[in-house]
């Protein structure tokens, strides 16, 4: 199985531009000579297509542009997740991967010919200018983004660190487009944060799925457990706008709550490569060349401590096959909003040395067989998010059903892409309920464990409250039978 993962480089991508892929292909074996014959009347209109672009064009156009334009177009009219990576995107794609690019730390697509931005990256540039999700982009400096490419757009807000950038943004409910000027920076993406909450209460918060995930989670959990001096009462796990990245971290992640063996996430496509089951087993989650178990030394209880997982309409891909798992299993109650719902899994096809095709080639399915694909996790208890208004603003939320060519459901029969409902539902009161004024701001950047951050300190009394009824499920001692010595 290890071996079919590095060969494939099967990955599990986010909802936009610069989410962590995986870097582990190598060359694709040569497929069966009985394929079909090649489109010759088709061929022929596109060399026909070439030949008058070449001649007739008002300017000289190279070849190599046109080739290259023309394979881009040709892939991502697939579905929005598969993309032709030029030299200069497949190096980024592999500083992206590593945690650590320039930029100004935004997770972006393209809606309407603008870019909207489906989440800031936590305490970089963009985060920090006050950029939210849902907000739009129409100018770059001093170019309009309208006609623009998605990467042409992302390759225009990159550049040297310390450079800065102007950017127009638009946002519902202001009357005139904001106009912030950001200092690019080398974005370190920190994929675990953690805090011990209050005593015997743990919060974790998984930003994004890299490389080295799971080794930084297990050491957080380590920690967590050394900082509280006891077993922990209870575990928040917030996958909150983590827009997805590498498969094996993802499964890493939900190995560490799940036992040894569980089946995780498997993928339906139509070749037998595609077809792969992972389970919570160290070959499925280590990196390459390690030897050693990260998960090994972890507490025995961490298998059984009460979790609780956090998503809303920002949690995509390696976090929706994450919360799924844990929710399949019952291991663990998902609070929060309806996530993103990307349910394919793209794979690294290399075209040369210094170039690729970034290709959906599987939908994954979740232990009991949901393909969340245009839908998305429901939580089993959503909890709204706390606006000025008293509930959260779906409006300002792009997801995966409302991206152009977006893959179907296969479990979708009617066709009609409708969630399932929760089995309850928190709403926050209007007015928001008063905290201490003197807090930082959670939002700008994110406060861990903030008491202004409404989502989560609802789910920590579901926490509580699981824990109490798993305390209450428990044997009794008989006080009346003598202990064994």
């Amino acid at each position: 199985m290890k071996q079919k993962l590095q060969k494939l480089g099967l990955l599990c991508v986010g909802a936009g531009v610069g989410v962590a892929v995986s870097l582990s292909f190598n060359a694709v074996a040569d497929k069966d000579a009985n394929t079909n014959p090649l489109p010759i009347d088709e061929l022929r209109a596109f060399s026909t297509v070439f030949g008058l672009v070449k001649q007739n064009y008002v300017e000289p156009v190279d070849d190599k542009k046109l080739i290259s334009e023309a394979i881009k177009g040709m892939v991502s009219g697939l579905d929005p997740h598969s993309t032709y990576l030029d030299a200069k995107d497949f190096k980024d794609l592999q500083e992206t991967t590593q945690g650590e690019f320039g930029g100004l730390g935004l997770e972006v697509n393209m809606e309407d010919g603008l870019v909207r931005i489906v989440s800031p990256i936590e305490d970089t540039p963009a985060d920090k200018a006050g950029i939210k999700a849902g907000d739009y982009i129409a100018k770059i400096d001093d170019t309009q983004v309208q006609g623009m490419s998605l990467t042409d757009a992302v390759n225009k807000m990159r550049g040297k660190a310390g450079s800065s950038v102007t950017l127009t943004i638009l946002r519902k409910g202001e009357a005139k487009p904001l106009v912030l000027t950001l200092k690019r920076a080398v974005i370190q993406v920190q994929s675990v944060k953690f805090k011990l909450a209050e005593p015997d209460y743990g919060y974790i918060r998984v930003t994004q799925f890299q490389e080295r995930t799971t080794e930084t989670l297990a050491k957080a959990i380590e920690t967590l457990y050394k900082d509280n001096k006891a077993p922990l009462k209870g575990i928040v796990l917030d996958l909150r706008n983590d827009p997805g990245g590498l498969l094996n971290s993802a499964v890493g992640v939900s190995a560490a709550f799940l036992p040894k063996g569980s089946l995780v996430v498997y993928t339906e496509g139509r070749t037998a490569d595609a077809k792969i089951r992972l389970t919570a087993d160290r070959e499925n989650y280590l990196r390459p060349g390690n030897k050693g178990d990260y998960l090994a030394s972890l507490p025995k209880d961490i298998k059984n401590v009460p979790l609780v997982v956090l998503v809303n309409g920002g949690s995509a891909s390696a976090s929706e096959i994450v919360a799924g798992a844990l929710q399949d299993h019952k291991r663990a109650l998902v609070v929060g909003t309806q996530s993103f719902g990307k349910g394919s899994v793209q794979t690294i096809l290399p075209v040369d040395a210094t170039s690729a095709v970034k290709l959906t080639t599987a939908r994954y399915y979740t232990p009991n067989g949901r393909s969340i694909q245009a839908k998305g996790i429901t939580p089993d208890i959503e909890i709204e998010e706390a606006t000025l208004n008293g509930r959260e603003d779906n409006g300002l939320r792009v997801r995966e059903s409302d991206l152009e060519h977006h893959l179907n459901n296969p479990n979708d029969k009617d066709g009609k892409g409708e969630a399932s409902k929760p089995k309850a539902v928190i709403r926050p009161k209007t007015p928001l309920p008063k905290v201490d004024a003197s807090e930082p701001d959670a939002d700008s950047p994110r406060e861990l464990v903030s008491k202004k951050d409404y989502q989560l300190q609802q789910a920590f009394n579901v926490l509580k409250v699981q824990q109490l009824l798993q305390q209450k499920d428990q044997p009794k001692a008989d006080p009346a039978k003598p202990k064994a010595k």
